[in-house]
């Protein structure tokens, strides 16, 4: 999704070229965009001019929504028990919320801006 942000409106863009950027594998890509183009969050175009790009601006999509796209809700795995299952389900129930809220607190851009401030150091380092 980072690297669909970063060419947000500027032209849609191949697996093969995510892949070899991000260097994740192309079949990989393809279980992470599945879901996310089901969801409406991205749209893809056949043909030589084909790719993939966003559906709505990265300042529309929030982190939360991404996370549970691609890996449902967190923490949902605990089984409703007593004594000691139940206070650990009530705090994973907690730290969900918690979580979930700063998730929602970032959008796509935000994080595009993170990479962009993040990047100028490591090229001035350099």
């Amino acid at each position: 999704m980072l690297d669909l942000a970063l060419h947000y409106g500027k032209k849609q863009v191949l697996l093969k070229e995510i892949s070899a950027r991000q260097g994740i594998s192309e079949k990989y890509l393809w279980q992470l965009i599945a879901p996310l183009k089901n969801a409406g969050f991205i749209n893809s175009k056949r043909g030589s001019q084909g790719g993939y790009e966003l559906a709505k601006s990265p300042k529309e999509i929030t982190l939360r929504e991404i996370v549970f796209i691609l890996e449902g809700p967190l923490f949902d795995n605990w089984k409703s028990g007593n004594g000691h299952d139940r206070i650990l389900k009530d705090l994973w129930e907690e730290v969900s919320k918690k979580v979930y809220t700063v998730f929602e607190s970032f959008t796509l851009e935000d994080i595009v801006e993170r990479y962009r401030r993040k990047s100028k150091v490591i090229e001035y380092a350099i």
